[in-house]
This record gives C-alpha cells, structure tokens and sequence, in this order.
C-alpha cells in the first residue's frame, strides 16, 4: 500500500513540470536550466513571452523563488516580478481564457496556465511571513497587481474578482500570526486607506474572518488595522477613488457611504461580541470616538457594550465614559445610575492616575448641565475637595479650579464656603462634625450639601506655594467667569519643579552663612552654638561607631 501512495505522490510531484496535449497523455517537459543571476531570469522571462515552447521555465522561476534568501534574495525577488509581468502579459493576451471552441489541446494548457498561477499566488502570500522587509513589501506589491491584471483582462465582475479571487486569502494572511505589523501598515497606507473598493472588500473580508473564533493575537492584529484607518478622511470625499475599474455600465454600492459603513458596522460588532480581553476592551473602548462612532448608522447597537464596560470599573469604566455619553446625549439612552458610577470613578487613585487630565475634562462636560440636583453637584464639589487632602501637587492644581467652575455653574452650592459652625462645636471643644458621608455611594444621600469645604482651607497652608496660592481663589470673589481646566491638565511633579527652578529669583534666600564643624554633636568651638537638634536629642552614640 505504502508504494502505491509513493506513486501517487510521485505521479503528483510530476504534474507541475509537464503540459498535457489534450490526447490523455502528458508530455515531460525538459527542465529548464536554474538561473544563477538576474540577467539569465530576465532571458528566461523573456524567452516564455517570446513563445509557447518556453513555457517550462515558469515551473523553473517558481521553484527559484522557494530557495532560501540569503546572498540570492535579490535574484528571488527578480524571479518573483517577472513571473508577475509574464501572467499579467499572458492575461493580457487572453493566453489564459478558454475561447468558447477552444480545442482540447488549448484548453488544457489554459488549465496547466492556470494552475501555475495559483501557485504563484500561494508563493507570493508565504513571502508575507518572511523576515525580509524587501521580500514582504515587493509580494505585497505583486499580489495587488495581480488582482488588477485579473480585472483587466478575465471576463469575470468586480464583486467575483474581490471575493473570489485572491484577495480573500491576502486578507487572511495579513491578519495571520506570522505576518509582521510593518506589512499591516503598508496595506493600509497603500491601498486600504486611499482605495475605496479595497476598503470595501476588506471589510468584508476581515468580516469573515472574525465570524469564527479568532485567537488573541490575530483579534490584536485586525483591531490594528482599523485603528490605523482614518474614516473622517473617506467621509469627506466621494466614493470614487478605486483600485479596479468597474465592468459594465451599473454603479456598484461600493460608492455609497451607507454601504461602507454597513460593512464596518459588521465588522466592528463581531468584534465587539467576540471574546475581548482587558486589553483589547480598553484599546476598544479609546477608539470608540474617532474609529467606531463613525462607523456606525445605528448607535444604539453600540449600547449593551459600552454599559458592560462602564459596570466592569476601573479603568474600564473610564475609557467607556465618553462613548457612554454620547448615546445618552444624541440617542436618549436610559441609564439612571449614570451619575452614581460617576461618582464612584472619584477615589484617590484617580488623581495619581496617568488617565487624570482625560477623566476631569468628562467630567467638566459630565457636570455643566445647570439642570443637575445641586445635592448631586454638592457630593462631587465634597468628594473632590476631600481627596485633594492626599493628592500630589500636580493633581491638586487641576481639582481647585475644577471646584471654582462647578460652584459658578451652580451658585445654590456657593454657600459651601462660608458655612459657619454652630455655636455647641465651639464650646463643647471637640470640634465639629462634618456631616458629609465619604462611604455613601449614591451622591443624593451622602448630606454634601449640608457641609462645608474647609479642606479647601486646608489647602491654603500647603508646603507647595503654587497649591497654596491657587487654593486662594475660593476665598476671593468670584469675578472670574471661568477656568480653562486645559491650563492646568498638564502639570506634573517635573513640569511644577522646572517652574520653580526657572523662576527669577528677586529676594536671596536666608542662608546659615557658617559652615558648621559638626552636626549631630556638641561643637567643641566655643565660638560656635549648639543647634536644637542636639539640645534636644543624644547623639553622642554616632561618635563611638
């Protein structure tokens, strides 16, 4: 048995280097010397287009492309661009349609024409996975070329051309976890973004894909992709900019704008249903504004992933406000506990966090409604007021003026400020009681609105002087109408330091002009003082070690 399947396979192994002549038997073709240099490519290249008998040099540049790189990469990619100009001639010249009373002669060396093609094109996608940037640019490149060599001169539409043609499979191969990300973005920026039918196609084709199950890595790679695509610049231009030339006199949907967002709709909710990691959901939910929001004719089918993300918290949560707003505002989505998970974003880690400048500029939008409870506003003015208490500078400088936007936007909790305690807090000499509840999650029981911002007070003894000095403005009129909050998002422990070291400095500073002989010990010169620190501390143990 096991030498009738070598048979099989050695008749199998033949069939690619011989020509059938259409009288049920297969002459063997001679096989053409290997090409040792560019120039003997070139003359075999040009042999094949001069005549038919030439033909047994394909099989030979094919088998030359599947050698090893190394010192004849050149040469494979020569051999590889000149196979490309000899189908695409052999096209051209319908060398490979059957005419309809073709002899059987000619319409078996169409299929053998054929076949060799198919090869080349399984060729040209394995060169994507190589290590050479060269190799994988210039398959690239061919197999594009192909695909238009095919419209030109096949009597095949548009639409059969793009999904049955090799484009299909290019698409799955560049989403493969052997494709590196350089051929990626070379797809996109050459053909997927200024193409409006390879767009299309693709779409479509990256549909397919994700409608089974996709590993990690390639789910990692087809989100890549739509997030180097710049949408708004297609929506500002008409659908006519394609890469193969329409057959016949209908207009394809491919230039309809409804119908490219209908394919992107498609894809994007396959990937929203698939089984996303933390990861790939936060990547997700950061394109959700410029990438996904575009894309979409029905927002609303946007709605059970984004309230999904907004109740997983965290980070989560943060990256799905935006998105989780915009529906509210342009599609009245219901979702009452808004303000309440809102409200339980606001912990300390929030201001140490490197999403803090994004997370108060929602937030400034979140709260500027002046139809908002002014119980709800109170609870965040308090929340934020107590957090500043252990805050870094940095984080600080933003929440003040915050403070200040939110108590103009909404005078009824101005008198926060100057709420007096009662006259029993002052001589019952244990102080007062803040009535305001920091452990109550909903921000209309949390008696906010009762209290009073002396943590803001606080702020104005802080060791920084910039917190000090901007945690002022609470206690002066308000005649300013408002912060930019964008003046203050930026600043970090470097950018507060750099500032203080760039400022001019107009009083020298107090300095100890004496260079004192010992620190932590009794100065044995008389003419010198002992300092607090050993007045009041024994160090002398410091002298024995």
């Amino acid at each position: 048995m096991s030498d009738g399947i070598a048979k099989k396979r050695k008749r199998q192994d033949t069939d690619a280097d011989t020509i059938p002549n259409g009288k049920g038997k297969s002459r063997k073709i001679e096989n053409a010397i290997a090409p040792k240099s560019e120039e003997e490519i070139l003359l075999l290249e040009e042999q094949v287009l001069r005549s038919r008998k030439h033909y047994n040099s394909i099989p030979t540049l094919l088998n030359y492309c599947h050698e090893d790189g190394g010192e004849a990469r050149k040469e494979i990619i020569t051999a590889a661009v000149a196979l490309c100009r000899i189908f695409c001639r052999l096209m051209a010249a319908r060398s490979m349609s059957k005419p309809r009373d073709a002899p059987p002669d000619e319409v078996t060396i169409v299929q053998w024409l054929r076949g060799q093609l198919m090869s080349y094109k399984e060729t040209l996608l394995s060169f994507l996975s190589k290590p050479d940037l060269s190799v994988r640019c210039t398959a690239l490149t061919l197999l594009m070329r192909l695909l238009k060599g095919e419209s030109e001169s096949l009597q095949l539409s548009s639409d059969d051309i793009w999904r049955k043609g090799a484009f299909p499979s290019l698409v799955s191969k560049i989403i493969d976890s052997g494709t590196p990300e350089a051929v990626r973005e070379e797809f996109v920026e050459k053909y997927l973004q200024p193409y409006d039918d390879v767009r299309f196609y693709a779409f479509a084709g990256l549909s397919d894909a994700c409608a089974g199950s996709l590993s990690e890595e390639v789910l990692d790679h087809v989100i890549s992709i739509l997030a180097m695509l710049d949408l708004k610049v297609a929506e500002d231009k008409s659908m006519d900019d394609l890469y193969i030339k329409e057959q016949g006199k209908r207009r394809h949907k491919v230039h309809n704008l409804a119908a490219h967002k209908k394919q992107a709709q498609e894809l994007w909710l396959k990937i929203l249903r698939s089984n996303l990691s933390r990861r790939q959901r936060k990547t997700v939910l950061n394109l959700m504004a410029d990438q996904i929001v575009p894309s979409f004719t029905r927002l609303e089918l946007l709605m059970d992933f984004l309230t999904d993300s907004f109740n997983a918290g965290g980070s989560i949560s943060l990256a799905a406000l935006s998105g989780l707003f915009h529906l509210m505002q342009e599609k009245n989505l219901d979702y009452p506990q808004f303000y309440t998970k809102l409200y339980s974003l606001l912990t300390s880690e929030i201001l140490h966090s490197k999403h803090r400048s994004r997370f108060f500029r929602l937030l400034d939008t979140f709260l500027s409604s002046t139809h908002l409870p002014a119980a709800l506003v109170a609870s965040f003015i308090k929340r934020l007021a107590r957090l500043t208490l252990f805050a870094p500078p940095a984080g600080i400088v933003v929440v003040v003026p915050s403070i200040y936007n939110l108590l103009k936007n909404h005078p009824t909790c101005t008198f926060m400020i100057h709420r007096r305690p009662e006259y029993s807090d002052f001589t019952s000499g244990e102080g007062m009681d803040d009535p305001f509840d920091m452990e109550e999650p909903d921000p209309m029981e949390t008696d906010a609105i009762d209290s009073s911002l002396w943590e803001i007070h606080t702020l104005q003894s802080h060791y920084h002087p910039n917190v000090a000095a901007i945690a002022k403005i609470l206690s002066e009129q308000f005649t300013k109408q408002a912060y930019n909050l964008e003046d203050f998002l930026d600043h970090s422990y470097s950018s507060m330091l750099n500032a203080e070291l760039s400022k001019e400095i107009k009083k020298a500073p107090v300095i100890e002009y004496e260079i004192p002989s010992r620190i932590f010990l009794k100065h044995t010169d008389p003419k010198q003082t002992n300092n607090l620190l050993v007045a009041h501390w024994n160090f002398s143990w410091l002298g024995t070690s």
